[in-house]
């Protein structure tokens, strides 16, 4: 291992997840949702390395079933799949557990040994680039699913210290990482006033609130487009495109307000290309299916490399003669009209948004005179141009964040962060201690399998007359066959 992921302290060990569990991994149950049911957790409760208990929903079973799922203090529940691969094998750690709730079939449970590896470490290793590097490159993809499985789990590469430098490493990554919190929280919340001052503005500039000025109307946005063309699902390789080569964008290319064409995968060399699905510098594109903030937000491409194509989760609007392109983008990421879109967009709240040309064609938006179009967009665009830059400083404040954060990762789990003890005992020497006291226990018995038998097989076994011993011919004859 340690050619492939880097040098250890001597003191250090590599070990796979499969060596430091205290008992086999575990996949949930899939459970309906039913009223008054036992509670199970729901995707979306793991969050920020941690699990939230609140995030569940009441299942169709009992607690009698449930009983082998229960979520226990200290227990590290891992995602098994997700539309994202950086949010796929993404894991929290269980705190305390005021009240029973089980774990359903989206996630894997990991409980850990601890005389090997405690649970505050493996949390923060779980985090950490070099186990992203790992989960990510074997996660395998099915109908646009990232998943893992045990066997892939079980597989990944840790890199173990002595007990006694786990709980200093902690220490530490607690004492950096607050700070480090604390600052993107600030520039989070920074970020969320730009985002509403800005929507604020668009509706003041569409004329949102209040009676329509003379001249304006309310109209669908089918009937300011002159077309709604859609683009086409690629088999594509995970790499971007080189600038000669054919790319494709990704979702994430359809970020709020900005087209970003570096979010791209390459097309394999030989497939065949319908140019129609060429992207160019001034059109106006859609996300159909996006997160629940993204879905149907609007870009302008205002600049874009040549061989880059839509793909099958945006669209392109054409708008119709006379409309100005800048007041569609602008009436397009004005609130109003994004509350219509999410509100007409399918899908649950833990998975991707959708919405179709139909629904998106059937939104309102207020239509000002054709001369009035260019001026209030350019309008739009000098009160917003302030209020942008500090949004986009935030964005990059949290980008240098999240580097940073995983700098501090990578030094603590290469050795890099705290100091050796001499007397520490190394690794290596405890995981020969334990694998001795394992092999010496006693292996379990293997429980005798019973098939349950049909009621009407029970029955009939109830009531047939029992069966007379054969003569010691015929198991003689038996042999001789």
């Amino acid at each position: 291992m340690s050619d492939e992921l880097g040098e250890l302290p001597d003191s250090w060990s590599w070990v796979t997840l499969a060596d430091v569990l205290s008992e086999p991994l575990v996949n949930g149950r899939s459970v309906k949702t039913m009223d008054g049911g036992f509670p199970v957790l729901r995707l979306t409760a793991i969050s920020g390395g941690k699990i939230d208990l609140g995030e569940a929903k009441e299942g169709a079973w009992t607690a009698e079933q449930a009983g082998p799922f229960l979520v226990q203090h200290g227990d590290f529940l891992l995602s098994r799949g997700n539309g994202s691969k950086r949010l796929v094998g993404r894991g929290g750690l269980v705190g305390d557990v005021a009240h029973q709730v089980a774990f359903p079939d989206t996630m894997i449970r990991v409980r850990l040994a601890q005389e090997l590896i405690s649970s505050s470490y493996f949390q923060f290793l779980w985090e950490s680039p070099l186990i992203r590097m790992q989960v990510e490159a074997r996660a395998r993809t099915t109908a646009g699913i990232y998943k893992v499985n045990q066997a892939i789990l079980e597989t990944v590469a840790l890199p173990l210290p002595p007990l006694a430098e786990q709980r200093r490493i902690v220490e530490a990554l607690e004492e950096q990482l607050s700070r480090l919190d604390a600052a993107e929280r600030a520039v989070a919340r920074v970020l969320r006033r730009q985002v509403l001052l800005a929507g604020t503005v668009r509706d003041r500039i569409v004329r949102a609130e209040g009676e329509l000025p003379e001249g304006w109307a309310w109209r669908s946005l089918r009937d300011v487009v002159r077309r709604v063309e859609a683009g086409k699902s690629f088999r594509c390789d995970p790499q971007p495109a080189a600038d000669d080569e054919w790319g494709v964008i990704k979702v994430s290319a359809m970020t709020w307000g900005e087209f970003r064409q570096e979010e791209q995968k390459a097309v394999p060399i030989g497939r065949l290309i319908d140019a129609r699905h060429e992207i160019s510098a001034g059109d106006i594109l859609v996300s159909r299916a996006n997160t629940p903030e993204y879905v149907g937000a609007p870009v302008l491409v205002r600049r874009t490399r040549s061989r880059l194509l839509l793909s099958d989760k945006s669209l392109r609007l054409v708008p119709a003669p006379g409309v100005s392109r800048d007041w569609l983008i602008t009436v397009l990421s004005a609130p109003l009209v994004r509350r219509q879109i999410s509100a007409k967009a399918t899908g649950s709240k833990d998975s991707m948004r959708n919405i179709s040309q139909k629904d998106l064609l059937s939104v309102r938006i207020p239509v000002p005179p054709v001369k009035s179009q260019p001026l209030l967009a350019e309008y739009a665009d000098e009160a917003l141009s302030g209020i942008g830059g500090m949004a986009r400083e935030a964005e990059h404040a949290l980008a240098r964040a999240a580097k940073l954060r995983a700098a501090i990762l990578r030094r603590a789990f290469a050795g890099q962060l705290v100091e050796q003890d001499s007397d520490d005992a190394p690794a290596s020497h405890l995981l020969a201690r334990i694998a001795a006291e394992r092999a010496a226990q006693p292996k379990p018995k293997r429980a005798r399998k019973i098939t349950a038998k049909p009621p009407a097989q029970r029955v009939a076994d109830a009531t047939a007359p029992e069966p007379t011993a054969a003569p010691a011919l015929a198991v003689q004859q038996e042999f001789e066959l």
